[in-house]
């Protein structure tokens, strides 16, 4: 059963379901947007990925559109990348992610709130720390560790409510991480955001955003990417 038949088996379960949508058209990338930095460039492509056979810290590339992609060998080699839409209001993001051994990378909420993406695989659960897979970065170490192991396709949701501002720009309730679930494990539920994580778009907090993935980290692949506002 593919990604779009489980999306529409939800919808006739949840009617909210139904306006999922699927932020890779199965092409290119005219969807979305890098960040330019002062070091690198966009290594973003579109392909389908697997471990590297002689380096299992690298991916290699078939030209089959199944994934995004970012090649890189090495850290700051490439730049972030964004969304060119924004979401206003709770939303649920799902997606698949794979990372090669000792990889990092990052999903931002909103471009702002950052879930950690790295090859945690064999760490035990004491040890995982607020930089470690499924972490809300710098402020929320995932209960567990769910990771696979490298070059294996990986399941992310996160359920995410943003900021609440008044009319002249007050905050009236903070950003919230409803729940975050990785292969099948909820690491968080209900952790309220006093502010955005590092490395982020702006560093500040509005009420919409784009989703963004880190780029700039080492090499990653993201496949059925998409969002759902929740009611």
């Amino acid at each position: 059963m593919n990604h779009l038949t489980v999306i529409a088996l939800a919808a006739a379960l949840l009617p909210w379901a139904a306006s999922a949508e699927n932020l890779f058209n199965g092409k290119d990338l005219s969807n979305w947007h890098t960040r330019k930095e002062d070091k690198g460039k966009d290594c973003w492509i579109v392909g389908t990925p697997s471990l590297h056979p002689g380096n299992a810290k690298l991916l290699s590339i078939q030209p089959a559109p199944e994934a995004i992609i970012n090649v890189v060998t090495a850290h700051a080699q490439s730049w972030d990348l964004a969304t060119k839409k924004k979401w206003a209001g709770p939303i649920r993001i799902e997606l698949e992610l794979m990372v090669p051994q000792g990889s990092n990378s990052g999903v931002y909420v909103m471009g702002e709130y950052e879930v950690q993406v790295l090859d945690s695989h064999g760490k035990d659960d004491k040890d995982m720390g607020a930089g470690d897979i499924g972490a809300i970065y710098s402020a929320a170490v995932p209960k567990k560790n769910a990771s696979r192991r490298p070059g294996v396709w990986q399941k992310l949701i996160i359920d995410f409510a943003p900021p609440v501002f008044a009319s002249e720009g007050t905050k009236k309730a903070n950003a919230k991480f409803i729940k975050v679930v990785l292969n099948g494990q909820t690491l968080h539920e209900n952790v309220e955001m006093q502010g955005p994580t590092p490395g982020g778009l702006t560093g500040r907090e509005a009420g919409e955003g784009p989703l963004m993935l880190q780029g700039n980290h080492g090499a990653v692949a993201y496949r059925n990417v998409t969002i759902v506002p929740l009611p």
